[in-house]
């Protein structure tokens, strides 16, 4: 795709949906009509097609792109407008970082018959830099977190400038990161987009982060509707 065919460049604000959890229809039309600028639909654990398409369908009447985060290969709906497919930078295991999606692209192809017919122009590498050491996805992939601000900026270089990587994700799920690490980062950014995930639960923390990133907001839908309005910058 041409920079010019990148529309998460202008998004501000993501909503994250995870299939494993309780999305009531309150949730459901909370995320519809507040003004977010796409769902991403995702999860660590316990993610199944009957959880993907469920959530999928009752978000039959958005208007903003739907976007499926693939966690497994046997769990992916070809419906959704965009496959934002991360691949983990500070991992200590291969299948993270492209052991997986050799996995998936041979599915792919036993889905579609030919490696041609696959949609390439809706798949998107998310480049992560996973920091927080207690979240989920740290210890399922074993992610190297205590890395110096150096190492971080170095690692997302790497994706922007060698890997051409079009999304970089800092990702501290589940906790309030470092600003001075995403403003760093964005600095550094030439062609990657920066994308941040972790522990935004009020407008302020949602203007900190938006100064430099697309802000991923997850939890706080689950645990506070109205925190999450507050979210949703315009």
């Amino acid at each position: 795709m041409r920079q010019l065919d990148y529309p998460w460049k202008k998004w501000k604000h993501v909503t994250k949906l995870d299939p494993d959890k309780n999305n009531s229809e309150e949730i459901v039309k909370a995320v519809l009509q507040n003004g977010t600028d796409a769902i991403l639909v995702g999860g660590t654990q316990g993610i199944t097609l009957d959880k993907v398409r469920r959530l999928k369908s009752m978000l039959k009447d958005a208007n903003v792109p739907i976007v499926l985060e693939p966690s497994k290969s046997e769990a992916v709906d070809f419906s959704f407008d965009y496959f934002f497919v991360p691949l983990i930078l500070n991992t200590q295991e291969r299948w993270w970082s492209g052991g997986a999606h050799i996995a998936w692209i041979n599915s792919m192809k036993n889905v579609f018959g030919d490696f041609d017919k696959i949609p390439w122009e809706k798949i998107v590498i998310e480049a992560y830099i996973v920091l927080n050491p207690e979240c989920a996805v740290a210890k399922l992939t074993k992610s190297i977190t205590d890395l110096t601000l150096e190492q971080i900026v170095s690692h997302a270089v790497f994706a922007d400038r060698i890997m051409h990587a079009p999304i970089v994700y800092i990702e501290y799920s589940g906790k309030f990161g470092d600003p001075n690490v995403v403003r760093a980062v964005k600095e550094n950014m030439v062609n990657s987009h920066l994308f941040y995930g972790g522990g935004i639960d009020s407008r302020e923390k949602a203007e900190i982060m938006g100064k430099y990133a697309t802000i991923v907001v997850g939890n706080i839908v689950y645990d506070d509707i109205e925190k999450y309005k507050q979210t949703i910058l315009t």
